[in-house]
């Protein structure tokens, strides 16, 4: 009882902290025209269309040899979540991706590995810039080093045969996103999860957004609920985008729920969110 008792005052007290993190950061004009419209059903059928289903069979046998990354023991991107951003990209077919928080590099091989499949039907340029606070390849204290991985995410892209259509930066989003003079049609921020950071990061985003662009969100946990009975909530993407809501900023986050496969912890949930123009 006393245990569930701490945890219960440690959640209110990071949230709080999120919440008080927020409001020291003063009122941005947000611009989303350029943000895609979706609906739920849209993102379900997606996940149930049986010709991507077909297409992710044929790319995960060259993956499972490519990406050897245990989930529990990198604290990264689950395999199923992995795999719903995989469907996400063949569905929507960018091509140009921004990546923020590389870390192993577990989302950003399934990124280029949907991508090297659907610009293989359609051959057309396509580059992934992924961003990471730290050196996520070379330096000593790289995140696969640390977790004992056999490669940094660079060997496994070149392994992939994509490493010259992924550039990998050393940079916080917040640096990177106001100098940056390229466009994406695809963001995934899953980089410092703090409500202030993801409320700037968003706005940044749109501004780098190509028309119907879409911005994916990790780690949102809908009305400050778990969504597994192990481990601790993430409190800044909602943060975040409560406050768009309240600024009356036309976006809505629409979280993914259940997946049609098993994520973590023997479950098939989701923390994965797609920001949707209203």
């Amino acid at each position: 009882m006393f245990s569930a008792i701490r945890q219960r005052l440690s959640q209110v007290s990071a949230k709080w902290r999120s919440q008080r993190q927020l409001q020291k950061v003063a009122r941005l004009d947000f611009q989303a025209e350029n943000l895609r419209k979706f609906t739920e059903s849209e993102l379900s059928n997606i996940f149930a269309s049986e010709e991507i289903e077909r297409q992710w069979q044929q790319a995960k046998l060259r993956l499972d040899e490519v990406c050897r990354i245990e989930d529990l023991t990198t604290d990264g991107v689950n395999i199923g979540d992995r795999r719903a951003i995989w469907y996400l990209i063949y569905a929507l077919r960018p091509k140009s991706i921004l990546e923020c928080g590389t870390h192993v590099g577990a989302s950003t091989i399934h990124l280029a590995s949907a991508m090297k499949a659907i610009h293989a039907e359609n051959p057309e340029p396509w580059k992934i810039t992924t961003l990471d606070i730290f050196d996520v390849n070379d330096s000593p204290e790289s995140y696969w080093r640390k977790f004992g991985l056999p490669g940094s995410p660079r060997q496994m892209m070149a392994e992939y045969g994509c490493e010259s259509q992924v550039e990998f930066r050393a940079e916080p989003s917040l640096s990177y996103l106001p100098r940056c003079q390229d466009k994406f049609d695809f963001i995934f921020l899953d980089g410092d999860h703090a409500s202030s950071t993801v409320y700037q990061e968003t706005q940044l985003s749109l501004q780098r957004l190509n028309k119907n662009g879409v911005i994916l969100l990790h780690d949102f946990f809908p009305d400050h609920q778990p969504l597994w009975d192990k481990g601790l909530m993430v409190y800044g993407p909602l943060e975040a985008a409560k406050r768009l809501k309240k600024e009356g900023v036309p976006i809505r986050v629409i979280p993914l729920g259940k997946l049609p496969w098993k994520t973590k912890f023997d479950s098939c949930v989701t923390s994965l969110a797609i920001a949707s123009h209203t």
